[in-house]
């Protein structure tokens, strides 16, 4: 996604220890317009495999995910990062550790969304080490649902994630790819 890659070397900045701030577009202003895009291509590479919902992270997969979501007609659900009271005390639980928040962080989910006809697809904003991807399969793999692939907006692959996704035998995909950055340039695969 040339367009992508343009606005992350427009306004993305590599902040050190392998951390990209992308929140003028992304992470914390929303470009509805590229976010459409994301969802279009998400959908096009996605909807062979049939999913029926799609699993992500509180809070900033929410948006590809969402937009993921309306492409493919299909409810989303978000791991929650503090239970809420109106969720059940049944609620699913992994701990995992977040890059970004630098520390460990426990996502929940309702386990009512995740029934044996549910086929998940994971969406992301980042695939880097794939703690909180793998957290996410975690999560599914505690369900009698199924897991059926990956995405992620933007992968640092110089992190080594997509290596460890590889024990789920799922389908990965990224929309962009980093290969490494140096001093203030952005290297795609």
């Amino acid at each position: 996604m040339k367009f992508l890659q343009e606005r992350i070397v427009s306004e993305g900045r590599y902040l050190g220890g392998g951390i990209l701030k992308v929140d003028s577009f992304m992470n914390h202003q929303i470009d509805s317009l590229l976010m459409r895009a994301v969802g279009v291509e998400f959908a096009r590479r996605f909807k062979p495999l049939s999913p029926t919902k799609i699993l992500t992270a509180e809070s900033s997969g929410i948006a590809p995910a969402l937009a993921a979501g309306i492409e493919l007609e299909i409810p989303i659900i978000f791991a929650r990062k503090h239970q809420p009271v109106t969720m059940a005390a049944s609620a699913i639980r992994e701990t995992t550790v977040s890059h970004t928040h630098g520390g460990r962080v426990e996502l929940i989910i309702a386990p009512e969304y995740l029934t044996q006809k549910e086929r998940i697809l994971i969406i992301d904003d980042f695939l880097a080490s794939a703690k909180t991807i793998m957290g996410l399969a975690s999560l599914v793999r505690k369900t009698p649902a199924t897991l059926v692939g990956i995405g992620a907006v933007i992968e640092k692959s110089f992190e080594g994630g997509r290596a460890l996704l590889k024990v789920l035998d799922v389908p990965v995909e990224s929309l962009v790819a980093i290969a490494e950055f140096r001093e203030n340039e952005i290297i795609f695969l």
